[in-house]
């Protein structure tokens, strides 16, 4: 009967231990994002520079790509006047105040407005050219004169621009085309007037601008930059299209040589904290998995590396077959990762077991062995005398646990009590 105790016991173990083996479950997983962000234009342009690669990991200034600005040159050399813009406001809107973003005073202060109904009688000096030189005196002040060169003619009348001289704004001065100031060589009349000032304008939204009032300028030099199209609330972002946020590069929506518009997608972004893990679980399994188990996540590169995760989603949906016939369905698991884990890291996800040891769980003993130990026990337990009682000490029955020794006494009986005899 004993023995047949015991065979019924390690055989209830074994079955114990066979289930809890069935409920254990294993699935291959890939690390992947819970959540992206994307990074979008604050203005557009056309893409000078990406400076990102997807992979790469990124900080929240980091620059992703650069856009080309529009440079706004001088035309001519002269003194900056009238610095109207600002970095962030758009050109346009400035020059529809003020007439241009900026001024340049060339160094031609004066021009003339002149005519050859004057000029001496000849058909030679009655025609004058685009781009001829000519000699200016002011015919109230002969200390008073210059140089000029005519920038404009339209039929008698004509235009010098002064380029060397002194006069006064209204002088009436004489026009030669010889330095001696010939009669013969007289081309007309005209009145001085002040030079109007040039006028810079742009077009797009003012990224930066290299000069100030009062500045000294040189035919060629660059003035400002912009950018196409319009900075939000007039605050100047430049031209650097930054990530925004930490994270790792997705995917990039650009190109260099290529265009971007105010608002469009720069690239999408991973944020390394919303890692996780993305399984299939065979569908005779859906059993044993639920929501909120606890699971142990062995990376496949380095098995040493573990981490204890959640389920946290389980599809309700099946996953189409791969041509094997089998159905699975898509489980989520929640964990902590360290800065070791890259996304598109292969896994082996398991479903961690109470007796497992993690989280400080003790292991238990085996069903097996609890089974063996207690038949073992029972069977020893068996084989054991009964317990006798007595006063005293319960050891033998003897009083204070001790076995009297020596011969009996004179005239009297000393009962047997291990035999439980009557002394003879």
């Amino acid at each position: 009967m004993k023995k047949l105790s015991l065979l019924l016991a390690l055989a209830l173990a074994l079955t114990v231990g066979t289930a809890a083996l069935a409920d254990t479950v294993t699935m291959d997983g890939t690390v992947a994002a819970s959540d992206t962000f994307e990074v979008y234009a604050p203005i557009g342009g056309t893409v000078a520079r990406v400076s990102a690669e997807v992979g790469q990991e990124v900080g929240a200034d980091d620059v992703l790509a650069t856009l080309k600005t529009t440079k706004v040159y001088a035309e001519e050399a002269g003194k900056i006047t009238g610095v109207f813009g600002q970095p962030g406001d758009a050109a346009d809107t400035v020059a529809a105040r003020y007439g241009a973003v900026m001024y340049i005073e060339g160094e031609a202060a004066f021009t003339v407005s002149a005519s050859t109904e004057t000029a001496y009688n000849n058909a030679s000096t009655k025609y004058v050219h685009v781009g001829e030189k000519v000699y200016l005196e002011c015919r109230s002040n002969k200390s008073r004169s210059g140089e000029g060169t005519i920038t404009g003619v339209e039929g008698t009348s004509y235009t010098v621009e002064v380029s060397k001289g002194s006069f006064i704004p209204g002088d009436s001065v004489d026009i030669f085309r010889d330095s001696g100031r010939t009669n013969t060589q007289k081309v007309g009349r005209g009145t001085v007037a002040r030079r109007n000032p040039t006028a810079v304008k742009g077009s797009g939204s003012i990224v930066r601008i290299h000069v100030q009032d009062g500045d000294t300028v040189q035919r060629g030099d660059v003035l400002f930059e912009t950018l196409d199209g319009s900075f939000d609330g007039f605050y100047m972002s430049g031209e650097n299209l930054v990530a925004g946020e930490s994270g790792i590069v997705e995917s990039l929506k650009v190109e260099q040589g290529g265009t971007v518009q105010k608002g469009g997608m720069v690239a999408v972004l991973y944020k390394r904290e919303n890692m996780r893990v993305e399984a299939q679980v065979p569908e005779d399994s859906l059993g044993d998995i639920a929501v909120g188990d606890r699971v142990i996540i062995e990376l496949e590169a380095d098995e040493s590396k573990t981490f204890v995760g959640e389920v946290t989603m389980i599809s309700g949906i099946a996953t189409a077959s791969q041509g094997d016939g089998e159905v699975t369905y898509r489980v989520l698991v929640a964990f902590t990762p360290d800065a070791t884990v890259r996304y598109g890291m292969s896994v082996v996800v398991t479903t961690a077991e109470e007796e497992s040891g993690y989280d400080g769980i003790e292991e238990e003993e085996p069903a097996a062995e609890q089974a063996e130990e207690s038949a073992e026990t029972a069977e020893s337990a068996e084989t054991q005398p009964a317990e006798r009682t007595g006063r005293g000490s319960r050891e033998g029955g003897f009083p204070n646990g001790e076995r009297p020794t020596g011969e009996r006494p004179e005239g009297g009986d000393f009962p047997d009590l291990l035999s439980g005899g009557d002394g003879n």
